[in-house]
């Protein structure tokens, strides 16, 4: 300003050619400091995307919600795999172990009948009694059936009940089948009697396991379960708070 003659003050003082900058951008502390503002300042672009509307410190709660993980209306992540339940097939178990049992009784049939007609060695009977033998070749019939029955049940037992079952039933048919295979040792017959014994006994056992194996496992049916349907149908899986 400059004084005049008359006491008067004039402003020297001139506008500005351009117009000053904004004030934006002078205070970077208060950047982003109010959501309404988004868009204005460059740098705040993506803090606060559109289709959130939350804060950085509710979003780090929730990290499977952030920047579109499982969006609803797309597919990128497939359902959750369905859970497997096996359940048991007790009329093919039971079909399985009623047929073992019929062969079980045939090879003791067969076995008895090959040592003393075909190599002359009169197992349970003396050798008078002809090719069959006496009421002992039938006892060792029913027995050879009776223990595949056994054996069903056993099996049927362990698929309910135990993991890994067919792991179990292997050992215990193993284990039974070799105590029968010595005991023909102890009864103070002649040698090749007792071996020819053991080996029919051998046969049962060995046809009981591996045809009873094969039913159990045919027996065992896998059911998918499908898990409980979450909370929220836009998410494939289940929800867990992480705050």
């Amino acid at each position: 300003m400059r004084g005049q003659p008359d006491g008067r003050l004039v402003t020297t003082m001139t506008s500005p050619t351009q117009p000053l900058p904004p004030e934006r951008g002078r205070y970077p502390q208060d950047q982003g400091r109010y959501p309404q503002d988004q868009g204005r300042y460059p740098q705040d672009q993506g803090r606060y995307p559109q289709n959130q509307g939350r804060y950085p410190q509710e979003q780090a709660r929730y990290p499977q919600q952030q920047q579109g993980r499982y969006p609803p209306d797309q597919g990128r992540y497939p359902p959750p795999p369905q859970r497997s339940r096996p359940t048991v097939d007790a009329a093919t178990l039971w079909a399985g172990g009623a047929a073992t049992a019929v062969v079980a009784g045939l090879i003791a049939l067969v076995g008895v009948l090959v040592c003393r007609w075909l190599f002359d060695i009169p197992v349970l009977s003396p050798r008078h009694d002809g090719a069959y033998g006496d009421a002992h070749t039938t006892t060792l019939v029913l027995v050879a059936a009776g223990g595949a029955l056994v054996a069903t049940l056993l099996l049927h037992l362990l698929l309910l009940a135990v993991p890994r079952p067919m792991v179990f039933f292997g050992w215990i048919v193993a284990l039974v089948t070799l105590v029968f295979v010595i005991f023909p040792f102890s009864t103070g017959a002649p040698r090749k009697q007792e071996i020819a014994t053991a080996a029919v006994y051998l046969v049962i056992g060995v046809a009981i396991g591996a045809l009873l194996g094969s039913v159990g496992d045919r027996a065992v049916r896998v059911r998918r379960v499908a898990p409980p349907p979450p909370a929220d149908p836009g998410y494939p899986g289940e929800y867990r708070d992480m705050g």
